[in-house]
């Protein structure tokens, strides 16, 4: 017994750490990204972190509230420069880029963000938007124009990390099944796509790098002849 009366510990045991609410969350984006989104259930969140199910409600209040910040966590990883803007376009691709990062390490969170039934109001969770509209605004346009471009290229993002992490053919892939053009085209209706059965070689050798780059090409000049501001060919 110690002095104070309590039980000293054995030697080599382990202090679990107290359960918080970050650490319910970190566990949850852990499953989400390692086991897929219907894995996020309380009782798997909380074997993962040791502890019943019902303890985890303590921190969360529902399912719910676990997936809102889950939305928040993937959030705070958007890495915003340092320091003075580097202009446009180079911070408008440089935004794209980071946004295209961060839902690459966690595509599972698309879902998340279309099935949210409230706007994000959390500040951690808004700095990211910030940066992109203070971003747009650099080109001179209205503030009503910026809106309208960040939802368009934020809509570009999104639904190009969707088409490299689904596997599907513009994204560079052939099917997982048939992973070369000549085994593809056994599986194309013979005769029936002669378009798609002469571009497989291009499909299979296309780079979702090299893609992502060329959209974004794309929409900055389409921004450029659109509002007049400067040129994508500042890279």
């Amino acid at each position: 017994m110690t002095a104070t009366g309590a039980k000293p510990k054995a030697p080599g045991s382990k202090v679990r750490s107290p359960l918080t609410r970050e650490r319910v969350i970190d566990a949850a984006v852990r499953i989400m990204d390692a086991e897929g989104l219907e894995a996020v259930t309380m009782r798997r969140v909380a074997r993962e972190v040791g502890v019943e199910a019902m303890s985890l409600y303590h921190h969360v209040r529902d399912k719910e509230d676990l997936l809102d910040d889950i939305c928040v966590h993937v959030m705070r990883e958007f890495r915003i420069p340092a320091g003075p803007s580097a202009g446009w376009p180079e911070s408008g691709r440089y935004a794209a880029r980071e946004w295209r990062r961060l839902l690459k390490s966690h595509p599972n969170v698309i879902s998340v963000f279309a099935e949210r039934r409230k706007p994000m109001t959390e500040l951690d969770a808004l700095r990211p938007m910030e940066f992109a509209l203070s971003t747009i605004l650099e080109t001179g346009m209205s503030l009503r124009d910026a809106v309208e471009v960040f939802n368009v290229v934020g809509g570009y993002i999104m639904g190009f990390v969707m088409m490299e992490t689904g596997m599907m053919f513009s994204a560079g892939a052939l099917d997982q099944d048939a992973p070369n053009p000549d085994e593809a085209a056994r599986l194309l209706p013979q005769g029936e796509v002669p378009v798609i059965h002469a571009a497989l070689p291009h499909l299979a050798t296309c780079d979702p790098d090299e893609q992502f780059e060329l959209g974004l090409d794309l929409l900055l000049a389409g921004i450029a002849a659109r509002f007049g501001t400067s040129s994508p060919d500042t890279r």
